[in-house]
């Protein structure tokens, strides 16, 4: 049993990767190479490659999540930790091996709404879009779940110009994302504390 949950974690971990660099297309053969589990094994594991798609992106997740997102404990002001969000993609884009969003990059190769790897990256976006509101509502936003929509669109927008133009954000993002936080009511001067 222990043999087949390394398994399991190989070909999640290997999936989670050449998805993510290659797309959702990737051959099963060349999955379980990379995993070095065989592909009986695989199927003995997964029903499915779909199976294999939503759990090794269910997986990459909260990894994910916890690269964007600040800390619970985190003490800024909630104008503050929306940036930082941001600030963490123009971080993530200058990287050679970022190739946008994982969950909206799954969700647009596999264009079915239905599929379980779309219901997956469904769940992590809302997840965004949920913490965004969460902050703007703690930061007394005019309309936390319009600016919340508006700020998931900042950053998806700002994935998908990075992968497009094959080049770095350069603080594009975090300048649209302050323009939605000002028309949200959230200003700057919330800053003004951090001048001492």
């Amino acid at each position: 049993m222990k043999s087949q949950a390394t398994s399991r974690e190989r070909l999640l971990e290997a999936a989670s990767e050449l998805f993510y660099r290659d797309g959702v297309n990737i051959g099963v053969d060349a999955l379980c190479k990379a995993a070095g589990v065989s592909k009986k094994s695989m199927y003995q594991l997964f029903r499915s490659k779909d199976e294999v798609i939503a759990e090794s992106l269910a997986a990459r997740g909260p990894y994910y999540n916890a690269l964007l997102l600040p800390s619970p404990d985190d003490e800024r002001p909630p104008r503050d930790r929306i940036l930082a969000v941001f600030e963490r993609q123009d971080e993530l884009a200058a990287h050679d091996d970022y190739y946008g969003c994982p969950f909206v990059a799954t969700a647009i190769e596999l264009k079915n709404p239905e599929h379980p790897g779309s219901v997956v990256a469904r769940h992590f976006k809302q997840a965004l879009t949920d913490f965004f509101r969460a902050e703007l509502i703690r930061g007394g936003a005019d309309d936390p779940d319009t600016a919340a929509i508006q700020l998931t669109m900042v950053f998806d927008g700002a994935s998908s110009r990075s992968v497009v133009r094959s080049q770095p954000l350069r603080g594009v993002g975090v300048q649209m994302a302050a323009l939605v936080l000002e028309a949200a009511g959230l200003r700057a001067e919330h800053l003004a504390g951090h001048a001492h």
